[in-house]
C-alpha cells in the first residue's frame, strides 16, 4: 500500500508530464517549429522605399529598375541593388538578387500625351512588320515599344545577368488592344532572352486576364515562370504556390504577401 508521501511524489510527476506535453502541443510552440515558420522569406523593395529602413536578413531580394513606369528609373537603384546582393540567407533555389521591370504600352494616348519615346522605326526583327511613322500605334511598334524598354533599362543596370522579372499591372498604361499588350511585354521579353537573362512574370490571374487576355499559343510568354502577388499573408502564401501559371507550360516560382507595410516574397522552389 502507498503511504501519503509516495502517492504525492507520484502526483506531482503525472503534473510535470502532462504540464510538459501541453506545452510542447500549444499552439505557439508549434508555430516556432513549424516548416512554414523555419522557411527563409524574401522581400522586394524599389522607389518607395528611397530613403527608408530597408527589410533585413532576407534570403533574397528583388528590386524594381524602374520608378513606377516603363519609361523611367528607381533614383535609389544602386543602393537598393547593394541591399539586395547582400542578402545573407540565399536559398540554393533562388538567388539572392533579382530584379522586375514596370510594363505598358501607351499606344492608346500617343498623339495626346506626346509620347516621345515611342518607337519610329524597328532596330531589331520584329515579328509583326516593320514600325515606321510618328506615332503609328500597331502591333509592330507594340513589339518594337517593349524591345527598346527592356535595352533601356539593361543599360541603366549595366548588366544583363539577373533574374529579370516583368511587372505586369492595370495601373501602368495599356492599350485596350490584347494583341497589342502581348506583343509590347513579347518585346521585352526577346531582348531580354537574346541578353542570356532568365525572365518571368508579376501578376494576378485578374490583371493578366484585363491586360493581355487569353494566351497566345505561338508567343514568348508561354513557359515562363510565374511571381504571384495577393496572398494574406505567409500561409496562404505557401498555398498559392499550387496556382495556375500566368502562362501555359510556365510554373509558380514564387508567391508574395504584405505584412507591416513590407512586401515578403515565398519560394515555391
Amino acid at each position: 500500500m502507498y503511504n501519503y508521501w509516495m502517492i504525492k511524489r507520484l502526483t506531482l510527476t503525472l503534473v510535470s508530464i502532462f504540464s510538459f506535453m501541453a506545452l510542447a502541443a500549444s499552439p505557439a510552440l508549434a508555430a516556432k517549429n513549424s516548416p512554414a515558420a523555419a522557411t527563409p522569406l524574401g522581400n522586394d523593395i524599389s522607389w518607395p522605399q528611397c530613403g527608408k529602413t530597408l527589410p533585413s536578413g532576407q534570403a533574397f531580394g528583388i528590386v524594381g529598375v524602374n520608378g513606377g513606369k516603363a519609361n523611367n528609373f528607381n533614383p535609389c537603384f544602386a543602393s537598393e541593388l547593394n541591399w539586395a546582393l547582400g542578402s545573407s540567407l540565399s536559398t540554393t533555389s533562388q538567388p539572392a538578387a533579382q530584379l522586375y521591370l514596370n510594363t505598358g504600352n501607351p499606344g492608346d494616348v500617343l498623339a495626346q500625351y506626346n509620347v516621345s519615346d515611342w518607337p519610329t522605326s524597328s532596330v531589331a526583327s520584329d515579328p509583326y512588320g516593320s514600325c515606321s511613322g510618328t506615332w503609328t500605334d500597331s502591333q509592330a511598334c507594340s513589339w518594337e515599344y517593349g524591345y527598346e524598354r527592356a535595352q533601356a533599362d539593361v543599360a541603366n543596370v549595366g548588366s544583363h545577368s539577373y533574374n529579370y522579372w516583368l511587372d505586369v499591372e492595370t495601373s501602368n498604361s495599356w492599350t485596350g488592344d490584347f494583341a497589342k499588350n502581348r506583343a509590347a511585354l513579347e518585346g521585352m521579353v526577346y531582348y531580354l532572352g537574346q541578353q542570356g537573362s532568365t525572365v518571368g512574370l508579376y501578376s494576378t490571374s485578374y490583371q493578366w486576364g484585363k491586360i493581355v487576355g487569353t494566351n497566345n499559343p505561338g508567343d514568348n510568354l508561354n513557359g515562363l515562370p510565374s511571381w504571384l502577388p495577393g496572398a494574406r499573408n505567409q500561409k496562404t502564401a505557401r498555398s498559392n504556390c499550387n496556382l495556375s501559371p500566368l502562362t501555359v507550360g510556365g510554373a509558380v516560382t514564387i508567391t508574395q504577401f504584405v505584412s507591416g507595410g513590407l512586401d515578403y516574397d515565398y519560394s515555391c522552389i
